[in-house]
């Protein structure tokens, strides 16, 4: 299986490479770096490094407080931090500048994997949720350098797709030294996959411990006295092809009753930051940007948020969050960042990517699960209507987020043990 699973990936490498053209056309950051993805980069020179894998934006900010650990507890280490996607490295490089060092995750071809290891010298190796590379795992495994899957999930849509390689991927998660899932849910799923039960444990997940930004609530208050701080806001972020169109839909509903009312949307991919203005531009509304504005007026109806990683002071100064990729199958994204500043939460039926996180704040009346695209208007318009349900609807969300928070306090006590040993 492995003999046949490499084969298969030297025959796809070129797919992967025009993939990348194609994708460097609307973003040209795909067309950088490319040396990196097959194992070339500058040799830094470490011995000994810690490394940490997550494959994107949402991975990143999921590791930032474990990174943050790493660098408190470790203030010697020569910290490794690899990404796929560009947007991945830009938070990076946002959140950590020249404190570790990034490279992108080489494809998962022998030669490549031998090469990056040998360049980085990992002492440990630390993935963030669902990254299996069976080359890389085994090439770990050979080299004797631990290897955990930390914040580990694996949706039921996951474990599906994985049934027709799961001879394979059994003996890649047998490389693993210790999982450490988000859930008991997860940790299920990990070991139907084939992970030995005695190496998977339940720590938490460590989304609930990331930082709110310094001055994010500060920001906040100033851009609302910009924009109005009467005025009716509500947020639509991290939304994907054929949301933004029920989410325009759904504000000019809103318009109807609250003719001053302000919608924040932000798009989840840089590369159609603009195609998303130029829908809104025609659908009639009066338009600010991020990037020519950088702050709505009073009279601006939409704002574009066409920047990454800078969502958290637009948060805190809504009245309500629906967070996207869950009107379509996407699976959805973090609905942790508004619980933590305390704002209502709406989602659509599409949440399996954070299904435990999610469910449990509609459960504790902090979130409420929109059933599809015409709702969302209604039920955008009946919390900006409705004070006291906001206030109620935000302090438990911030009360759910508070219950959960300690999983990278855990995860590092098992680090602990590992570099010890």
């Amino acid at each position: 299986m492995r003999y046949l699973y490499t084969l298969a990936m030297f025959l796809v490498t070129p797919l992967l490479v025009l993939r990348l053209l194609a994708r460097g056309v609307r973003s040209r950051p795909y067309h950088q770096r490319w040396p990196e993805r097959f194992g070339f980069f500058r040799t830094p020179g470490f011995n000994g490094s810690l490394w940490v894998h997550a494959v994107s934006v949402g991975e990143v900010n999921a590791a930032e407080p474990l990174i943050k650990a790493l660098q408190r507890d470790y203030p010697k280490a020569q910290l490794v931090v690899t990404t796929v996607t560009p947007t991945g490295t830009a938070r990076v490089q946002q959140l950590f500048g020249d404190s570790v060092f990034h490279v992108y995750l080489p494809y998962d071809l022998p030669y490549a994997v031998s090469r990056f290891l040998k360049k980085i010298r990992p002492r440990l190796a630390l993935i963030v949720e669902t990254e299996i590379w069976p080359n890389l795992y085994f090439a770990c495994r050979r080299r004797g350098i631990p290897l955990m899957i930390v914040n580990a999930r694996l949706s039921e849509r996951s474990l599906r797709g994985y049934r027709p390689l799961r001879g394979l991927l059994r003996s890649a998660l047998r490389c693993v030294t210790l999982i450490a899932a988000q859930s008991r849910t997860d940790a299920a799923r990990y070991r139907l996959l084939g992970a030995d039960p005695q190496q998977v444990l339940v720590t938490g997940n460590m989304k609930f411990d990331m930082p709110i930004p310094d001055g994010a609530v500060e920001l906040a208050a100033g851009m609302r006295e910009q924009w109005g701080p009467r005025r009716p806001v509500w947020m639509a972020a991290s939304t994907h092809e054929g949301e933004e169109q029920a989410v325009l839909e759904a504000h000019l509903q809103v318009l109807k009753r609250l003719p001053d009312a302000l919608l924040l949307l932000a798009p989840r991919h840089p590369e159609r930051f603009r195609l998303v203005e130029h829908s809104v531009r025609s659908l009639g509304f009066t338009v600010a940007t991020r990037g020519l504005e950088g702050v709505p007026s009073s009279s601006h109806q939409v704002f574009v948020i066409d920047a990454m990683g800078q969502l958290m002071p637009f948060f805190a100064g809504s009245d309500v969050a629906f967070v996207g990729g869950s009107l379509v199958p996407i699976g959805g994204h973090n609905v942790l960042e508004p619980a933590a500043l305390s704002v209502p939460v709406l989602v659509g039926p599409h949440t399996f990517n954070f299904d435990e996180i999610t469910r449990s704040l509609i459960e504790q009346g902090g979130a409420m699960r929109v059933t599809g695209a015409a709702q969302l208007g209604p039920d955008v318009l009946r919390l900006l209507l409705d004070a006291a349900s906001r206030e109620r609807m935000g302090r438990d969300a911030q009360g759910v987020f508070e219950r959960e928070r300690g999983a990278v306090q855990r995860v590092m006590q098992l680090i602990d043990g590992m570099l010890q040993e």
